[in-house]
């Protein structure tokens, strides 16, 4: 017997305010316990699709349907920053209309499920980004929905905690819809593709492993472009006959109206080849003019069982020079960073008047009630005027549309694109960069990396993005599971 349908999208268009379309004539269907990927360039519409399935957005035209009883479940990408100032026990309580009595077990049987461990009393705000990525996870899954919803669930966690992640989804049995840029990892489970076009604003369905699917997008691409360049061989013959016989008159006159339809035919069977997102310029962060240490480490705070221990370490950087922290979630890793940028970490410091570039995983260092045009003007340094600034800014993919926006309504890669053109204006002598892929699109990643191989201040970096690291040039390494044992 064939699984329930248990989502239906049956012609849905949407369109936000400001009458842009996003969604044109959208139809698919999710049978329950399917586990699919959600792929599609930035703003073709992924987020929109799972705001439409939440009920959270409705269509213009069409009908979406979510199977009767039915509950969604959503891991989101970031904890909200309202929520960081509330304890564990109190961020999983507003899941729940009433409180139920017994929500200390239900928050321990899906803290189990995504290995986590902490105290319940412990402040969201003060949980590693991996830990606050299995949160997210956690808090999709206390209600036990039918329907779960990731939205970049690899974000910020760990290998291991990738690891742990998959082996839950290959074993859950419920519909499983999920947005990331992490091939490998829906590789693992996913089996079918649902593709939104951000050009025809159409949705395409795939079944297959995700290697699969690619593999088959970019062969139908190759036929598209093929077919397309023998149709355009053809055109261009007929017109240049059009152009002789137009002007011998009598059957010739016929025989070039003739070749004009065939012209306007081969002009319509022109298929529209799929256009992939642009990809950023090629970018230079220049530095700050520094010598001497300038930064020292003396020793670094270590978090185990939840305690902080002090291991001695010498470290002393220097311009040119590049150090990687590495080490599980819940480490300590960003916290070292966060403290070393505040100058309260008493085991390092910062050479005075060295200009520090900061890049944090949670953009805690943006100021999401500015404009963009705003955030960008207080980054901007002598050497940039305002067209200098705008055009920093435009070879990030940020054009002038975006300039009065909010920094809080951005995507949260075009707060990572922001905050890279931030540090292009800003001439730092010191990069610290904290988890500095999240969000991007993986065709900008490579740009990255060749930027900060030839940036010629010192850097500071935490990536658990093996294939990004293997490009960057590191000088230091700072292990910190091997500094605990």
């Amino acid at each position: 017997m064939a699984e329930e349908v248990i989502i239906r999208f049956d012609n849905v268009d949407f369109e936000y305010q400001e009458k842009r379309p996003i969604l044109d004539s959208a139809c698919f269907s999710l049978r329950q316990g399917a586990k699919v990927t959600l792929m599609g360039q930035n703003g073709a519409g992924k987020s929109t699709i799972f705001g439409l399935i939440r009920g959270e957005l409705k269509p213009k035209n069409g009908q979406v349907s979510i199977s009767k009883d039915s509950t969604v479940g959503t891991a989101r990408q970031m904890v909200a920053r309202e929520d960081l100032i509330l304890t564990v026990e109190e961020y999983f309580a507003r899941a729940f209309d009433p409180v139920p009595h017994n929500l200390p077990g239900r928050i321990a049987k899906v803290m189990e499920v995504v290995n986590l461990q902490v105290p319940l009393d412990r402040k969201v705000g003060e949980l590693s980004g991996g830990q606050q990525a299995r949160l997210l996870l956690a808090f999709a899954l206390i209600e036990e929905p039918d329907v779960l919803l990731l939205d970049e669930p690899t974000n910020n966690l760990d290998q291991s905690g990738i690891d742990h992640l998959i082996a839950f989804l290959v074993m859950y049995d419920k519909t499983v819809v999920v947005i990331s840029h992490d091939a490998d990892f829906l590789n693992c489970f996913t089996e079918g593709v649902i593709y939104l076009d951000i050009f025809t604003k159409k949705t395409e369905i795939y079944v297959g492993d995700y290697y699969s699917v690619t593999e088959e997008i970019t062969k139908r691409v190759e036929r598209e472009e093929k077919k397309n360049a023998q149709l355009q061989k053809t055109i261009q013959d007929r017109k240049e006959k059009v152009n002789f016989f137009a002007n011998k008159g009598g059957k010739m006159r016929k025989l070039a109206k003739k070749m004009r339809d065939e012209i306007e035919e081969s002009e319509e069977n022109m298929v529209e080849v799929r256009r992939e997102d642009k990809t950023i310029r090629d970018f230079t962060i220049p530095a700050q003019e520094m010598n001497g240490n300038i930064v020292t480490i003396n020793f670094v705070k270590i978090i185990v069982n939840h305690e902080p221990i002090v291991k001695p370490k010498e470290i002393i950087l220097r311009k040119k020079q590049k150090l990687l922290i590495s080490g599980p979630n819940g480490i300590g890793k960003s916290t070292f960073l966060r403290s070393l940028v505040s100058g309260k970490n008493d085991g390092a410091m910062i050479l005075s008047e060295v200009v520090v570039g900061y890049y944090s995983q949670d953009f805690a260092n943006l100021d999401f009630a500015q404009t963009v045009f705003d955030s960008l003007d207080s980054a901007r340094t002598s050497g940039y005027d305002v067209q200098d600034m705008r055009a920093v800014a435009a070879g990030f993919l940020i054009t002038g549309d975006l300039m009065g926006h909010l920094v809080g309504d951005l995507s949260e890669g075009q707060k990572g694109l922001l905050a890279f053109a931030r540090l292009v204006l800003m001439k730092p002598g010191l990069l610290i960069l904290d988890e500095p892929t999240n969000h991007i699109n993986f065709r900008h990643i490579p740009v990255i990396a060749e930027a900060l191989n030839k940036y010629e201040g010192a850097m500071i970096m935490i990536s658990h993005a093996p294939d990004f690291v293997k490009e960057i040039k590191i000088d230091e390494y700072l292990e910190l599971d091997k500094l605990a044992k």
